[in-house]
């Protein structure tokens, strides 16, 4: 197969969206992400810039046009800038758009850099508005640094979309007030279901929120109206017309939405995940890391697009193990 073929998969699939993880590390703890005691990979088991770099240029050769840089939180990275800059380069160039998921807690100090190589969009995590909450679901108390970040992103021209994870009994009750707020500050929002990956403290069953019990709270106090809007990734989005903001709600246990499946994820060792929910992989580092490189990249994707899978299979039940062992900061947001 020609180095530059696209990437179909077995499905008939055409992928087209990278999300490509920079670190493990984050400076937050979420309980429902990571034990508080986290076992970070070792240094040199991580990519370097350079790597990622002619990773990600293999991945916009085979018609990757959308990349988006994840972790762990990417901002942590201290090369990040300059990863950003490169593909940055790009746009145009094979890359249609080049966006970023961030916790926040960093953005303020790099939102005019993000910008000024060519980032137009970014995703902020942001589960509640409540400082003590903030500091019971992160570990941390940083809830000011985000909503600095936030205006940071805002001023320097960035459009945001906020990423709330709905939690049962725990900012259950905010999310209205959270989606107001986001809209009158411009931001869309996105509300998603809590996913079983990796071992955490506690049962992720009791704060498990189906987005329909979300759904049918908001649309008893709002109208929602189905967007035909898209952003490439799996939230389906409504207009609620009392806020004038956008809506959108991904849910991997309520509605599976793998049938348009156009995306895969590399996490920062490069290991290629085919699917979020399955173990298939493809070691895409010891291609890099090879006699050759570029025939050995090459056909490992190949491979991830043989084994990519149909659809995910989650399930959240009390006892249960989680879905895949691996935790979401090392798959990559």
């Amino acid at each position: 197969m020609s180095c530059s073929a696209p990437l179909v998969d077995a499905f008939n699939r055409r992928i087209t969206y990278l999300r490509l993880s920079v670190t493990d590390r984050c400076d937050l703890r979420c309980s429902y992400c990571m034990p508080e005691q986290m076992q970070f990979l070792p240094r040199k088991e991580v990519l370097s810039l350079e790597e990622l770099h002619k990773l990600a240029l293999a991945f916009i050769d085979r018609g990757i046009s959308k990349i988006r840089l994840t972790g762990g939180e990417p901002l942590v990275r201290r090369d990040m800038i300059q990863l950003v800059q490169a593909l940055g380069r790009k746009l145009g160039d094979g890359l249609e758009e080049l966006t970023l998921t961030t916790n926040g807690t960093q953005l303020a100090q790099h939102a005019d850099d993000l910008a000024a190589a060519g980032i137009r969009r970014i995703n902020v995590s942001l589960d509640t508005m409540d400082n003590s909450l903030f500091q019971t679901l992160s570990r941390r108390d940083r809830l000011g640094q985000v909503l600095q970040g936030i205006a940071a992103a805002k001023e320097a021209g960035l459009k945001v979309k906020l990423n709330t994870v709905a939690l049962k009994n725990l900012n259950e009750a905010e999310i209205p007030f959270l989606v107001e707020w986001a809209h009158a500050q411009g931001h869309d929002m996105t509300l998603i279901e809590v996913m079983p990956l990796g071992e955490v403290e506690g049962e992720r069953v009791d704060h498990y929120l189906p987005l329909t019990v979300v759904q049918d709270a908001l649309e008893a106090r709002w109208t929602l109206v189905p967007s035909e809007y898209r952003s490439g990734g799996p939230a389906r989005y409504f207009d609620v017309v009392e806020t004038g903001g956008r809506l959108g709600l991904i849910t991997p246990l309520t509605n599976n939405f793998c049938a348009g499946c156009n995306r895969i994820r590399v996490t920062a060792t490069g290991q290629l995940y085919a699917c979020l929910g399955g173990a298939e992989q493809v070691d895409l580092r010891a291609a890099l890391r090879s006699d050759s490189p570029d025939a050995n990249l090459a056909a490992a994707l190949d491979e991830a697009m043989r084994i990519k899978p149909e659809r995910h299979h989650f399930r959240i039940e009390r006892g249960q193990e989680p879905a895949q062992p691996r935790h979401m900061s090392l798959t990559g947001g």
